[in-house]
């Protein structure tokens, strides 16, 4: 595992979006596993900004989305589509078409799910997966519990993410309750995976998910049993890291 910590963004952003533009620059079908929320957003920007200078292209590459909410429309400003169209996908050459986001508003979630895993495994592996953390160790929606689900599933929200989650909703009332997320396992098979985390509130998270034992009640720990992991931290994040 390689962590690295940062005096400033920009130089986190940059170095996280060089990893992904190198990749797409020796592999231009690469698989992308793509996130959402604060942590990616420099990175996308960062990203936007080497395609507008030519330095990368995203034409021929595919993506999958960790996890999407349920009950959303696509349409809705806080549906993780809405999100990636808005962050990424609408300023970047990118085939809408091989960019997956999995369908929250399925009427059969179940089938939904096996067939977004089957999805992954017909176009899979993926090449690089980005990662933020929970303050929990939540990594995509799989939340801390006596076990974990390994391939992509609906999960139910514990209240303290969507508490977390609710600074981008009008009231945590309007958080959904439940979302589509990969699992664990499905995660553990990119080739390799990129976790960025910011801010003095991640740092105890940090510490136990990359310091601490390898266990479910803090699901981000099992990234300590992938061979190529690269943990991305600002300073504040970092802060306990030895």
């Amino acid at each position: 595992m390689n962590i690295r910590i940062f005096e400033n963004e920009e130089d986190l952003n940059a170095t996280g979006a060089g990893l992904i533009a190198s990749l797409l620059q020796t592999k231009p079908r690469a698989v992308l596993g793509l996130a959402t929320g604060s942590s990616p957003v420099g990175i996308y920007k960062q990203l936007i900004n080497l395609y507008q200078k030519g330095l990368v292209s995203f034409a021929q590459a595919s993506s999958f989305n960790l996890d999407e909410y349920v009950g959303l429309p696509v349409e809705h400003q806080e549906s993780y589509r809405s999100f990636m169209n808005e962050q990424l996908f609408h300023h970047i050459d990118i085939d809408l078409a091989k960019t997956h986001v999995p369908n929250g508003q399925a009427s059969d979630l179940d089938q939904e799910c096996a067939m977004y895993e089957q999805r992954l495994d017909d176009r899979g592996p993926v090449d690089l997966q980005l990662l933020g953390i929970g303050h929990n160790g939540h990594i995509g929606f799989n939340e801390p519990g006596n076990e974990l689900t390994g391939r992509t599933h609906v999960v139910d929200l514990k209240e303290e993410t969507r508490k977390a989650n609710a600074r981008f909703f009008e009231s945590i009332d309007e958080v959904p309750a439940q979302a589509i997320t990969m699992g664990v396992g499905t995660i553990l098979k990119a080739k390799q995976i990129l976790l960025i985390a910011r801010g003095e509130e991640k740092a105890e998270i940090i510490r136990e998910a990359f310091m601490g034992p390898i266990t479910t009640q803090c699901p981000a720990s099992l990234l300590q049993c992938h061979p190529n992991v690269v943990v991305l931290l600002d300073r504040a994040a970092g802060r306990l890291v030895k």
